[in-house]
């Protein structure tokens, strides 16, 4: 991972990031219990703890160790428990048994927090003719921890899932009641078009270079997928019906014997699914969310449509402000009635590849980005589980076709 060249934060505001951003993540935590900081239900999924400690070694790793010469780990055995994927920074624990980590407990971790934002403070705080280089790596590293947060509650979502109690993370609290919205679509006249981060600000290196690309005229949805459209798709034997989808979705249904979005179940004849907040019925006016790309795609040509590229995505969407459900408005649940930014991240049909010019950093740093383009997708428009901070009309995030888990939703598109 690494940040596209941008106007270098300075200390001062480095730090304020970096003590809300603690703060945030510690927050989260805050209404769990030890035993659900283990939780790992799946190799994808992390437990919290182990965010609460991996965050913490990025800044040890890529801050701490590089500029402060005097530094003092409170375990270098840290390092290979809470590495996840940094092989040129060394050996780490396999992935799918950090749920085993009972120790270091959690008080130890909370120290090993302190411990490193204790020296990270004084590191910011001295005079020097590097730190405006430093705090350019600190506000790298809070957007990692963003990253991570909304990997946090996502992850928590699926562990707690497994839990025949379906307990809740947060109190139960009712969905606004809204009507149906008609099904609209906007056009856009397409042309030789701009997409990419320009410059200003933070991105992450995937986001850039910003370069020029051709868009042939299209219209794309006013409104994402409800769950009264995916209702609809299911009643019409959506998933039954094989030649709405792609082979690989297909043996993939089969394999995992898909018939409703993740966590949904029918009850009493009405459709209710888990959040965060506990069982709940289903909104039907909410995003759709917990739905594969396969999933994704099946519904577009369903609908007679397709899902959008993210270059048509990115210019649909570019002027419209930055607003949302986002995570620090605390529902960890899609609603109803919101624009294209939070809620649920949209599915586009671009492979998560490097854009023209494109080049990763050398070292350890580098390696976040780069060696992840492949049989990936690029999703637009954050979550209910994406801090705000982090959003940009450039962002691209990326996952599997497969994967679920996440708050995945879809909007769809046409050809004109």
């Amino acid at each position: 991972m690494n940040s596209t060249k941008a106007a270098a934060i300075g200390p001062d505001e480095a730090i304020a990031f970096f003590t809300d951003t603690r703060a945030q993540t510690e927050a989260l935590v805050a209404p769990l219990v030890p035993e659900d900081l283990m939780l790992q239900s799946m190799e994808d999924a992390s437990p919290a703890k182990w965010h609460l400690a991996h965050t913490t070694w990025f800044f040890e790793e890529f801050v701490l160790r590089q500029y402060l010469p005097d530094y003092r780990a409170i375990d270098d055995r840290f390092a290979f428990l809470f590495n996840s994927y940094y092989v040129q920074a060394g050996p780490r624990h396999a992935r799918d048994k950090r749920g085993m980590i009972s120790r270091p407990d959690n008080a130890a971790v909370m120290a090993y927090r302190a411990h490193v934002d204790e020296a990270l403070g004084t590191l910011l705080g001295a005079d020097r003719d590097d730190s405006d280089e430093i705090a350019e790596l600190v506000e790298l590293g809070c957007h990692h921890e963003m990253q991570h947060q909304e990997l946090l509650v996502t992850d928590l979502l699926h562990g707690l899932s497994h839990n025949p109690l379906l307990p809740a993370y947060r109190a139960p609290e009712p969905m606004p009641v809204t009507g149906e919205v008609a099904l609209e679509f906007t056009r856009h006249e397409g042309g030789l078009v701009e997409i990419g981060h320009d410059g200003n600000g933070f991105a992450y290196d995937c986001e850039g270079p910003r370069h020029k690309t051709w868009l042939e005229p299209f219209a794309i949805a006013q409104r994402p997928v409800t769950n009264r459209d995916w209702i609809r798709f299911m009643e019409d034997g959506g998933y039954e019906n094989q030649a709405l989808w792609l082979s690989d979705g297909w043996a993939c249904r089969q394999r995992e014997a898909w018939d409703t979005p993740l966590y949904w179940w029918q009850q009493d004849d009405a459709w209710w699914n888990f959040t965060l907040r506990g069982p709940q019925p289903i909104n039907p006016d909410a995003p759709v969310c917990h739905v594969s790309y396969y999933e994704a795609d099946a519904f577009a040509r369903w609908a007679g449509a397709r899902l959008p590229t993210e270059a048509e995505w990115e210019v649909a969407f570019r002027k419209r402000p930055i607003t949302g459900n986002f995570l620090e408005k605390s529902q960890f649940r899609p609603l109803p009635g919101n624009g294209p930014w939070g809620d649920v991240w949209e599915w586009t049909q671009s492979p998560f590849t490097p854009y023209p010019g494109f080049r990763p950093p050398e070292g350890a740093i580098g390696e976040y980005n780069g060696k992840f383009m492949v049989n990936q997708l690029v999703l637009r428009g954050g979550s209910c589980a994406t801090p705000a901070a982090q959003m940009r009309t450039s962002y691209r995030t990326f996952f599997y076709p497969h994967q679920r888990w996440q708050m995945m939703g879809l909007r769809l598109a046409r050809d004109l």
